[in-house]
């Protein structure tokens, strides 16, 4: 079997619980390629962050990806993290995986790139804590 020329791209994907953004760039992560988010695809607030819009905005992405001759990528997720937000991303990071892949873009690593702390600022919360 021939081995097409493999182009290979990295899709940056940050999924909150309000909303997921899809950037495609080159290897090298220096040059954008194509940038979609789920607010661009669907007209009420409450969908941004949904599996569906999600889904859509990859399709998106995949396919200018796709024009501009990229047809392999590397995977990096990422939730927003940091000392306050949530270390687990939201529910469009899977759906937006399965959709570029369906598209016929071979995936190559996926990576999990959440940004963790090492002991910077103080939480909130104050002295005792959250109080519910």
């Amino acid at each position: 079997m021939a081995r097409d020329n493999i182009i290979w791209g990295i899709v940056h994907i940050y999924s909150s619980y309000n909303n997921t953004i899809i950037h495609i760039t080159d290897i090298t992560g220096t040059e954008s390629i194509a940038v979609t988010s789920g607010g661009q695809v669907v007209k009420s607030d409450r969908m941004e962050s949904s599996p569906t819009a999600a889904m859509v905005a990859a399709k998106k992405a995949a396919e200018i990806a796709y024009d501009k001759g990229i047809n392999a990528i590397h995977v990096k997720i990422k939730a927003p993290g940091g000392h306050n937000g949530p270390n687990n991303p939201g529910s469009g990071a899977q759906a937006a995986i399965r959709a570029l892949s369906r598209m016929g873009l071979r995936i190559g690593i996926i990576e999990d790139v959440t940004p963790m702390p090492h002991d910077g600022c103080r939480k909130k919360g104050g002295k005792r804590g959250r109080r519910v």
